[in-house]
């Protein structure tokens, strides 16, 4: 990680005047300027910064000016749908800045990347609004912008040191992490067992569920995983060679950046040079984060001053991911100092009756924020409740009401029906296509799970970390000949090597694998030894292609997806980074 552009000789926050800057380069000179001057001009009267607050409501307003640019009290911003909460907190950030805050000592935390630009790029034209061209480089400070796991990748490198972790660790997905624990679950005899034994993707939900919720195993099985309780000291055996397995191979799974975090927030030192580092925590959709993303706001900020959580306890939808609903609703009694809560209850999106519908349905909630939400949009359409028997005669319903529409003068390309999963279509798919109505897809397969995706990432991850076993075993058996015996006795050689260019170097590989070992070893050993980013992406894919052709028959197609993705390695500074930022928040679709 960057050191910091901006050093104090005494502790505190860099101030306008008084401060000792230590500037590295050209950029940084900028930043330090236009910080400078942003602070002078928010507090001159030729400013009049409350101008680029005039679009919002007074509920919104009172949000965005809580603390007045300082880190107040704890604020819980309670947000009904529709209701202008992403304006309202990319407002939020703009005016910190505009008050003189340092953009890079807020850490604003969203649900996705992507939603962590947009809010970026939002607040840049908010604050140009008062700062002018000063604007865009002062929210280029605004660096700490990401999701939670993303974040703690970048803080677990920037301590990895201090903790006894290797820096260069890599990051599993879901799918790898699964084949890690099928690995580890077949050294340890538990594919073979008389009674069949959870399958890998149960094994892990369930060891995931136990960390984020920070539960005992019983408890967790108990109440999610009844079916898996006669396999109690099973699971404990599989998740403690699983961890160990891990730590041997210097990966981390989605889980382990918070496990991690939150951890070294136990380490005083670490913990008050972590609290020192940001004024300003802003967090997005707080109603889904769990228990362990709980624990590490409460050690970042013990005392809830310069916190801010935005969320809705009535849109609550991960519990199946351990996101606990009880956070939200016991934050703002959470600190010293009890939290200002601000309702915004005006919604913008719907009508009336909608609306009507909805608070409805949330007024039967046993333990919520009380709200209501309303428009100035009228209407006097009514929304229905339409009961059906089973999947098909709700595909025949819509169908219908498809075609009424049409008649009606409503084109086909004008209507829409939305899923909460892509697999729910099915039904739908087979009652459209025996009607003859044609209709295009959204969504479906992610862009990582394509096989020819994963080939190439896999390989840039065994580049970067010999020791990822699963990258390893997926790379070299890309080669014809080199099967699953010969992928194990390759890597060992690796790790009995003091290089691992070395080991595969003197690895004897099989009869059939001859012809293309060398090509590979070179391929390797170049990526190892200088890397020039994004070059290595070129030359990686340049030596799969011939793989891709044999192993696939929509090579053609395969290959235009791996060309894309090259383009999007462009844009980032390193192979760790892109594989980092690739892992934790891939592409939707091709």
């Amino acid at each position: 990680m960057a050191e910091p552009i901006a050093r104090q000789e005494s502790p505190g926050r860099p101030d306008a005047s008084g401060c000792l800057f230590v500037v590295a380069n050209e950029t940084e000179t900028r930043f330090i300027r236009a910080m400078n001057l942003a602070v002078l001009d928010s507090t001159t009267a030729a400013v009049q910064p409350d101008d680029y607050l005039a679009s919002l409501n007074v509920e919104q307003r009172s949000a965005v000016l809580h603390g007045e640019g300082s880190p107040g009290g704890p604020l819980l911003i309670i947000a009904g749908a529709g209701s202008g909460k992403t304006n309202t907190l990319a407002h939020r950030v703009a005016h910190l800045i505009v008050k003189g805050a340092d953009p890079r000592r807020i850490l604003l935390m969203t649900f996705s990347r992507r939603a962590a630009s947009e809010m970026t790029r939002r607040v840049e034209r908010i604050a140009a609004r008062v700062l002018g061209d000063k604007a865009s480089i002062m929210t280029e400070g605004l660096s700490w912008a990401g999701t939670f796991h993303a974040v703690g990748a970048r803080l677990l490198r920037d301590h990895a040191l201090e903790i006894g972790l290797d820096a260069a660790f890599t990051i599993h997905d879901r799918e790898d992490s699964a084949d890690l624990m099928n690995l580890v679950r077949h050294e340890l005899g538990l594919s073979r067992t008389e009674s069949r034994f959870p399958a890998k993707g149960t094994c892990l939900a369930i060891y995931s569920r136990t960390v984020n919720a920070q539960a005992e195993l019983e408890a967790v099985l108990a109440k999610s995983f009844p079916w898996c309780m006669g396999w109690i000291e099973e699971l404990k055996t599989l998740f403690g060679a699983y961890v160990e397995a891990k730590q041997a191979q210097n990966v981390l799974d989605y889980d382990d950046l918070l496990l991690w975090w939150a951890q070294i927030c136990e380490e005083p030192a670490i913990a008050e040079q972590l609290r020192s580092r940001f004024d300003h925590i802003l967090v997005d959709e707080y109603q889904d984060t769990n228990r362990l993303q709980a624990a590490i706001l409460t050690a970042l900020k013990p005392d809830g001053r310069g916190l801010t959580v935005v969320g809705d306890d009535a849109q609550s939808i991960y519990s199946f991911r351990a996101a606990e609903v009880r956070n939200i609703l016991d934050f703002p009694s959470l600190f010293p100092e009890p939290a200002r809560i601000v309702t915004l209850d005006r919604n913008y999106r719907s009508t009336n009756t909608v609306l009507d519908a909805a608070n409805a349905v949330i007024g039967e909630a046993a333990d919520r924020f009380t709200k209501n939400l309303w428009t100035e949009r009228r209407s006097a359409e009514k929304p229905l409740l339409v009961t059906v028997r089973d999947d098909a005669e709700q595909a025949n319903y819509v169908c219908e009401k498809v075609l009424e529409e049409r008649e009606s003068g409503t084109a086909l390309r004008a209507q829409a029906v939305l899923f909460r999963a892509s697999h729910h279509s099915g039904p739908l798919e087979v009652e459209l296509t025996r009607r003859n109505i044609p209709f295009v897809k959204f969504g479906g397969l992610k862009f990582l799970d394509s096989a020819h995706v994963k080939d190439l990432l896999a390989l840039l991850r065994f580049v970067e970390n010999p020791r990822d076993r699963v990258a390893g075993f997926r790379v070299l058996q890309l080669l014809p000949g080199i099967g699953p015996s010969a992928a194990g006795a390759a890597i060992e050689a690796m790790e009995r090597a003091l290089d691992p260019v070395l080991g595969l170097q003197f690895f004897k590989a099989p009869a059939r694998a001859q012809e293309d070992w060398p090509a590979f070893v070179d391929l390797f050993s170049a990526l190892r030894s200088r890397s020039t980013w994004p070059a290595d992406f070129e030359r990686a894919r340049l030596w799969y292609e011939p793989h891709l052709e044999r192993l696939h028959e929509d090579a053609a197609a395969r290959r235009a997806d791996l060309v894309q993705l090259e383009q999007i390695a462009g844009g980032y500074p390193s192979r760790e980074r892109f594989l980092t930022d690739l892992t934790l928040d891939p592409p939707d679709a091709t």
